[in-house]
């Protein structure tokens, strides 16, 4: 896999939108800022050290990905998390990432497979940390190198669009400890049925790891 697809321009090359762009959605995604909270730009341009028009920038770009909502005459609230997005989300996956990683089961390369594995690797070293937004990233760069292998331009952009819908989701279902070291093992599922090249198998643990993830949602919906 290419890296430059899951690696971020470094801040000094970044504009100052781009940069409050990028700092809030990092917030808004591992939930440094909760659904519901009330987001007061004063305080951002504060907390940031940023100027008033890179923060509004951003925040109608975050409008538009619907991670928050802008209230006429109320202010600036996270957009909150349902548990019917998720689910209707989690269908939309089971859809396409099953065909995805078919696709990528016959079409991936020895150093495609490699990095998956450090991937794999690098997701287990992180767990002990508690470092969440790490964790997401390495999670995130797992199912794009799976989509890259895929060889399908199409699929790679909507599975784009979905995984970063999702991503609030898994930030949810990360905070159960349980659970991420049940998600290191699923990984290890799809990767070694990939590397089997048993398009079938890897079909069946991706559709594994997606229901632990409904599964993970329902029960911190239940609490």
């Amino acid at each position: 896999m290419d890296k430059r697809s899951v690696e971020r321009p470094t801040k000094d090359v970044l504009s100052q939108n781009d940069l409050a762009y990028i700092t809030l959605r990092d917030k808004l995604i591992d939930l440094s800022y909760r659904p519901g909270e009330y987001l007061n730009t004063a305080t951002l341009i504060d907390e940031l050290k940023l100027g008033r028009t890179p923060i509004n920038h951003a925040l109608h770009r975050l409008e538009m990905e619907r991670l928050i909502q802008i209230l006429p005459r109320k202010g600036v609230i996270v957009a909150p998390l349902s548990i019917d997005d998720a689910m209707d989300l989690i269908e939309v996956r089971l859809a396409n990432e099953v065909l995805c990683v078919r696709l990528a089961t016959e079409r991936i390369t020895a150093e495609e497979l490699d990095e998956i594995e450090r991937i794999c690797r690098a997701f287990r070293d992180v767990l002990d940390t508690r470092d969440i937004r790490k964790i997401m990233e390495l999670d995130r760069s797992f199912h794009e190198a799976i989509a890259s292998a895929s060889r399908n331009p199409i699929l790679i952009d909507i599975l784009k669009v979905v995984h970063g819908r999702a991503q609030r989701f898994w930030a949810l279902s990360f905070e159960n400890e349980g659970h991420l070291q049940e998600i290191a093992e699923e990984h290890e599922a799809v990767l070694k049925a990939m590397n089997e090249r048993s398009a079938d198998a890897a079909a069946e643990a991706i559709r594994i790891h997606i229901n632990s993830f409904r599964s993970s949602m329902m029960n911190s919906s239940r609490r």
